[in-house]
């Protein structure tokens, strides 16, 4: 494993999970390129797993630090590619059902471009904060399985790509997001 990023910080999961959850992400990243669903989506799953049951305490993770923020451009790079992804969401037939209502007001999509900016920013040590409702309460009811939360990860992986963003920096990105699942996921 020498020579790679960690995309976890120490401090939040042991070090043998922490090994285990870099392996899955450069394996999701590895399947990606092939275009692979179903191994995709058990490994992501694999990894929330991980992730949210190997906690050494139940602080939230280190900030990412404010390097992470520099190199994706600061807030106007993260505008950018929420931008992207906004516009890969509308045009995933997976999930673009959930934003149906958001889409017909130009404030909704404002609003939710906003609070994306300020989650994403927040989560890699920008000086952002996100003020919107819990991820559980935004999510509530709407029916949100693996396969459509694992079709967003994939629209935000193909945006930061699109944005020339670094696969060490998307897995460091995945692993300050990929808590939000338990709260979004229904069973």
């Amino acid at each position: 494993m020498s020579g790679e990023s960690q995309c976890i910080p120490q401090d939040y999961l042991c070090t043998q999970c922490t090994q285990i959850v870099i392996q899955i992400f450069n394996q999701l990243n590895q399947i990606a390129m092939k275009k692979s669903l179903v191994r995709m989506s058990a490994l992501a799953l694999c990894a929330a797993m991980l992730f949210t049951a190997c906690k050494k305490d139940d602080a939230p993770p280190a900030n990412t630090g404010s390097e992470l923020y520099k190199r994706l451009g600061s807030n106007a790079g993260i505008k950018k590619v929420v931008d992207d992804f906004i516009g890969i969401v509308v045009a995933d037939n997976v999930i673009n059902g959930f934003f149906a209502n958001t889409a017909k007001s130009q404030e909704r999509v404002d609003d939710l471009k906003m609070h994306l900016v300020n989650q994403i920013g927040e989560a890699v040590g920008g000086p952002e904060k996100y003020t919107g409702l819990s991820m559980k309460a935004a999510h509530v009811g709407l029916g949100i399985k693996d396969v459509h939360f694992n079709a967003l990860v994939n629209d935000l992986v193909a945006a930061l790509k699109k944005n020339n963003v670094s696969d060490a920096d998307i897995n460091t990105i995945g692993g300050a997001l990929l808590p939000m699942r338990a709260d979004i996921v229904e069973p």
